[in-house]
């Protein structure tokens, strides 16, 4: 497996996040085997929408690490995703994790689809 690990970490984490995100991994359950997943697929209404989820290293994945959580990247991707921040919304209207993208020219009213 060729996982590189990088020394430019390619997004950020706000602290809201990061606290979501160690709570998600301190569950029972949780398999410490894997790390956090950010990327981009096909569809949408704009084009291309967020991948956040943990997952399993893959061929030509990048590693960084933000505040103790292990993330991974498909390289491709940072091309998309450069500069990009993930935050955690704890309200009861709108909960859940939002992108705020640079490099998105275009977005959907839900957040989740872009286009560059």
């Amino acid at each position: 497996m060729e996982t590189a690990i990088t020394t430019q970490i390619p997004v950020t984490l706000t602290e809201g996040a990061i606290v979501e995100i160690k709570r998600l991994m301190a569950e029972p359950n949780f398999d410490s085997t894997q790390r956090l997943r950010v990327g981009v697929k096909g569809g949408g209404c704009s084009g291309m929408t967020y991948v956040l989820g943990f997952d399993q290293t893959e061929k030509d994945d990048e590693f960084f690490e933000i505040e103790g959580i292990p993330c991974i990247m498909n390289k491709s991707h940072s091309l998309y995703l450069y500069g990009m921040e993930i935050d955690w919304q704890g309200g009861l209207n709108s909960r859940g994790f939002t992108f705020s993208n640079p490099n998105a020219s275009k977005t959907c009213g839900c957040g989740t689809s872009f286009a560059v």
